[in-house]
């Protein structure tokens, strides 16, 4: 189910930041855990961030912990992925997803554990 659109990817120099967003008009984020997701070529998909549905808690892949801050805003019905300090290694597909959850104060750091995603958004770091 591809409910969730994602924007602000592009090609940057490294050391350089790009900030991401998602965003849906399927449903009321207040209500799901969110994540993003990358792919590089010819790897597996990888968790990069997480977030609870109430925004206290989240958690972020030791590649990127340090550089990557998940967001929220759930009155604009919004998650972003502030990216700073960006590498060559950073360089892939980048995709939102959502969980519905009853839990406030949970993430979830499995794509297993997600049914809505965006189609991705390329982020591409390179000299």
């Amino acid at each position: 189910q591809l409910q969730l659109v994602e924007s602000g990817g592009g090609a940057v120099q490294p050391g350089g930041s790009l900030r991401l967003s998602c965003t849906t008009s399927k449903f009321t984020f207040v209500d799901y855990a969110l994540g993003w997701f990358r792919q590089a070529p010819g790897k597996e998909r990888e968790g990069v961030s997480f977030i609870s549905r109430d925004g206290t808690r989240s958690d972020y892949a030791d590649s990127v912990k340090g550089r990557f801050t998940i967001s929220r805003d759930n009155a604009k019905n919004i998650v972003y992925l502030q990216m700073n300090s960006l590498e060559p290694e950073d360089t892939a597909i980048y995709y939102c997803a959502a969980r519905s959850t009853l839990g406030r104060s949970v993430w979830y750091d499995s794509e297993s554990y997600y049914d809505n995603w965006g189609q991705g958004t390329q982020v591409t770091v390179s000299s």
